[in-house]
């Protein structure tokens, strides 16, 4: 199964849908800034990721610049601001199984699905 983690006022978000319904796979659209990640669900995504917590974070926001910019958390904390800041978390993520990619470029969600 495929769980998108998808934004529809993006447009790499809305690419990414169309590749996972062009599949034929199942899917489940994950409408995370309605429905955000709890933080153990974090916890995995990043692990699938090979990321920290600070690598999902999309640092042009204002509520990052305005809050978080220039300020040390531990990853415990940032999975937390994440959580309560959904529009934080860099999109489109897509995940199959175990593994997972930023559909950033989108040939990584190609690559996914071709895997």
């Amino acid at each position: 199964m495929i769980t998108i983690y998808h934004n529809s006022r993006c447009r790499k978000s809305r690419e990414a849908l169309e590749l996972v319904k062009e599949s034929g796979e199942v899917y489940e659209i994950r409408e995370y800034l309605k429905n955000p990640p709890t933080r153990e669900e974090l916890r995995n995504v990043l692990q699938m990721l090979g990321l920290e917590p600070q690598d999902l974070l999309r640092k042009r926001e204002s509520i990052f610049k305005d809050n978080y910019r220039g300020k040390e958390y531990t990853v415990e904390q940032w999975i937390e601001i994440l959580v309560e800041n959904p529009i934080l978390i860099e999109r489109p993520i897509v995940v199959r199984d175990s593994k997972a990619v930023i559909g950033r470029p989108i040939g990584k969600v190609v690559d996914l699905l071709h895997a």
